[in-house]
């Protein structure tokens, strides 16, 4: 079997000689480069191009920014964060910026070599004890984009919305609403750009998707 190259970014220099020699005693790994400041992580990726770089999060400089620059330099490494972090934002970031792993220092070293081999198959490992935390981070910041373009609809829009998900036509919503169809076109011109939409069908959809479970079918104001 070919042995993969591995980088190790940390500022701790006992925890990173200790994570070069479990890789070594595992065999199937050779170690590339080390370094211990975010901007290495940029430097040894464009000098090395490791297979794959294990970093830390708490260091000098800006780690998730130096993961998203180095991955444009080699989109087929694999980057895992090893942190003592248990914030989710901190995850979150770190698998937004790339990162194909996110293992908590403290961990069993059985939960590192787990990372690094799914991140080879293409999949994204966390934590298991950690995985619930950030995926509840994940749920609330979904809720909160969800109430932030639904804040942004006007009440007019919301009438149209209810009305696209009954399957109305844009004449028969002009005639629901006392409005003429020219301006039921320009409610759906901004209605495509506040839901990121490129036609009506797309409305459609994301409009499902934001008030499918939230807003009841009310009576339309014709006000």
């Amino acid at each position: 079997m070919s042995q993969r190259s591995v980088a190790i970014i940390d500022d701790h220099p006992l925890l990173m000689e200790g994570i070069a020699a479990l890789l070594k005693r595992s065999g199937g790994f050779t170690l590339a480069a080390t370094g211990n400041i975010a901007d290495d992580i940029v430097s040894i990726t464009r000098a090395h191009r490791p297979d794959e770089m294990i970093v830390d999060l708490h260091m000098a400089g800006d780690v998730f920014h130096a993961i998203s620059e180095a991955l444009k330099i080699a989109p087929e490494m694999k980057i895992i964060v090893f942190t003592a972090s248990t914030n989710a934002d901190d995850a979150i970031e770190a698998l937004d910026s790339g990162a194909k792993g996110y293992v908590l220092k403290g961990s069993p070293a059985a939960d590192l070599f787990q990372a690094l081999h799914s991140a080879q198959q293409g999949e994204v490992y966390i934590t298991p004890a950690f995985a619930t935390k950030v995926i509840g981070a994940l749920q609330d910041r979904a809720l909160l984009r969800k109430q932030a373009v639904q804040n942004r609809l006007s009440v007019r829009e919301e009438q149209i919305v209810k009305l696209l998900l009954l399957g109305k036509r844009n004449s028969e919503i002009a005639h629901e609403l006392s409005l003429s169809d020219k301006t039921i076109k320009g409610y759906m011109t901004n209605l495509m750009a506040k839901l990121n939409a490129r036609n009506r069908l797309e409305v459609v959809l994301a409009a499902q998707k934001l008030h499918a479970s939230t807003i009841a079918l009310e009576p339309v104001d014709r006000s």
